[in-house]
């Protein structure tokens, strides 16, 4: 008899151990502490990664301002075209009077 009052009572004590014990695994401290150790482990990688990020970024915003500025002069050369077409049609005119006068005073010797 005395036996199985004893397994009770150490059934009982196990019982209430494990509870502490999952009380104190899962104290919120516990978790804080644990959270603590993965943002100290993990924080140096991120750093790294983050100035990584930041040269792609700062070299990307150089390359953008280089494709923008090679696109405003491309873009300036083809609305300039109409000025040149009127340049050549000027010339040849200026040619072609100056042929004119060219001849008229070979004919007047």
């Amino acid at each position: 008899m005395e036996e199985p009052e004893m397994q009770l009572k150490g059934k009982k004590v196990t019982d209430i151990f494990t509870e502490s014990i999952s009380v104190l695994a899962n104290e919120p401290s516990v978790a804080l502490y644990r959270l603590q150790e993965h943002v100290r482990r993990s924080l140096p990688e991120l750093a790294r990664h983050k100035a990584a990020m930041q040269r792609w970024e700062e070299q990307s915003q150089g390359a953008i301002y280089t494709a923008e500025y090679d696109r405003s002069a491309v873009k300036k050369l083809v609305d300039s075209s109409v000025y040149f077409r009127s340049v050549e049609g000027l010339l040849k005119q200026a040619i072609s009077i100056r042929d004119h006068m060219n001849a008229s005073a070979q004919g007047h010797r």
